[in-house]
C-alpha cells in the first residue's frame, strides 16, 4: 500500500505548514491562556479553501480528498490543537456530512456559506445522559404542520458558542433517528456559556438547548429512519480524520523534545547523549510513525468506499494512547521546565487528554474493535 503524497498534497502540506509556523503556533499559548477562539485566523482558513476542504468547487469547496483533510488536521494540531478541533467540527462533522447526506437544494442553500466561513457549523449528537450510549438519545422531533418540533438538550458541542448551524440528531420514533439542519437563529434555540475546560481551551464548547424548535421538513437530511445509518457513517469519518489530531499534537511534542534535548546540558553534555533520554525519543518517534500509518490505512480503506469502522477505531484508540505517552515523555524530558506555562509541553499534555474521551472513549473503541473482529471470523484485517 503506497502512502506517498501527490504533488498537490505535498504543496498543501507545505503551504499550511508555513502558515502554522508563522502565524498560528506562536500565538497558540496566548489563545490557550485566554481561552479565546481565534476568529481572525479561522477566517484565513476560509481564504485558503480549507473550511470546505472535501466539498466540490461548485459549492465553493476545494474538492480535495479525505487524505488532504487528514493532512490539514495534523498540521493544524501541530500548531494549535484547539484550532484543529474547531476546524474539524466545522469542516468535517458539519460541512462534510452535510454534503454527504444532503439533497441538492440543501447543498445549494447551506454549503457555500459554510465553505466561505460566513457560517460556522457544529455537530450535535452527545447529550447529558447519552455519551457513549448513543442509543439513549432523548431529544425528540415530533411532526408538526410542515415540519418538526425538536426538544432536547445536547452537551459538549464543539463550536457551540460560535456556531450558526447545527446538525442535530433527534429521535423521530421509538427505534428511529433523524438528522436535522437547525439554524441558531430559530426561536427556541439557546446556547450555554463556554465550558471551562482542562485543555483545548481555545476551542469553544457548550451546551445546546432546543425548546420546541420548529424545523421545516426540508431541513431533514434523508428520511426519518436514516439517522442511525448516518450516525455510524459520520462517526467512521470523524474517527478517521480526527485520529490525525493526536498525531499533530505528538509531532509538536516530539519536535520540541528533540530540540530541547540537544540544547539542555547536564553533567557537562547535552541530555540527548544520555541513553534513557534516547530511549524516550526513540519510543516517541516509533509511536508517532505507527499512529500516522494507522490513520493513512484507515483513510485508504474509507476512500475506496469500503467500510472502515475497524480501521477507524484502530487509529482512534492507538492515537489516543500514543499521544498521552508521547506528551508525558515530553514533559519528563523538559523536567521542571516542562511543568511551567513558559513552555508548550504542558499544553500539549492537557490537550492530549481529550483524545481518549471525545469521539467515542477508548473503552468504546476497544468494544468496537472486538465486535468488528468477531464479525470477521476469518480474522482477515486486510
Amino acid at each position: 500500500m503506497d502512502f506517498s503524497l501527490t504533488e498537490e498534497q505535498t504543496l498543501l502540506k507545505k503551504t499550511l505548514s508555513d502558515f502554522i509556523d508563522r502565524d498560528l503556533a506562536p500565538r497558540a499559548p496566548l489563545f490557550d491562556q485566554e481561552g479565546r477562539f481565534p476568529a481572525d485566523l479561522f477566517r484565513r482558513l476560509s481564504a485558503m479553501g480549507l473550511l470546505g476542504i472535501t466539498i466540490p468547487p461548485e459549492f465553493g469547496g476545494a474538492g480535495a480528498d479525505l487524505l488532504c483533510a487528514v493532512l490539514v488536521m495534523e498540521e493544524l494540531a501541530r500548531g494549535c490543537a484547539s484550532v484543529a478541533l474547531s476546524w474539524g467540527a466545522h469542516a468535517i462533522l458539519c460541512t462534510h456530512n452535510l454534503w454527504v447526506f444532503a439533497n441538492q437544494p440543501q447543498k445549494e442553500r447551506y454549503l457555500p456559506g459554510l465553505c466561505r466561513g460566513e457560517c460556522i457549523g457544529a455537530f450535535a449528537l452527545t447529550e447529558p445522559e447519552a455519551g457513549s450510549d448513543a442509543g439513549a438519545l432523548s431529544t425528540q422531533a415530533v411532526r408538526s404542520g410542515g415540519g418538526y418540533l425538536i426538544s432536547g438538550t445536547k452537551m459538549f458541542i464543539t463550536n457551540g458558542p460560535i456556531a450558526d448551524l447545527f446538525l442535530v440528531f433527534a429521535r423521530t420514533g421509538r427505534e428511529s433517528l433523524g438528522l436535522f439542519i437547525v439554524e441558531r437563529a430559530s426561536p427556541g434555540v439557546s446556547v450555554g456559556e463556554p465550558l471551562n475546560k482542562l485543555g483545548m481551551r481555545a476551542s469553544p464548547t457548550s451546551e445546546l438547548v432546543l425548546r420546541s424548535v420548529f424545523v421545516p421538513a426540508q431541513n431533514l437530511l434523508g428520511e426519518e429512519g436514516d439517522g442511525v445509518q448516518m450516525m455510524h457513517a459520520a462517526l467512521d469519518v470523524e474517527r478517521i480524520v480526527f485520529s490525525a489530531l493526536p498525531v499533530g499534537i505528538a509531532q509538536a511534542a516530539f519536535s520540541d523534545s528533540l530540540a530541547y534535548s540537544l540544547r539542555r546540558r547536564q553533567f557537562g553534555k547535552p541530555i540527548a547523549d544520555f541513553q534513557l533520554v534516547q530511549e524516550m525519543l526513540a519510543r516517541m518517534a516509533m509511536d508517532l510513525s505507527a499512529a500516522r500509518l494507522l490513520v493513512y490505512h484507515a483513510v485508504a480503506r474509507g476512500s475506496n468506499g469500503e467500510r472502515a469502522t475497524l480501521e477507524a477505531s484502530f487509529a482512534k484508540l492507538f492515537g489516543a494512547e500514543m499521544v498521552n505517552r508521547v506528551t508525558q515523555d515530553a514533559l519528563q524530558i523538559f523536567g521542571g521546565y516542562g511543568y511551567m506555562r513558559e513552555f508548550s509541553v504542558e499544553r500539549y499534555l492537557r490537550d492530549a487528554r481529550l483524545i481518549s474521551l471525545g469521539g467515542g472513549t477508548s473503552e468504546i473503541q476497544k468494544l468496537i474493535i472486538a465486535r468488528e473482529l468477531l464479525k470477521r471470523r476469518e480474522g482477515d484485517l486486510a
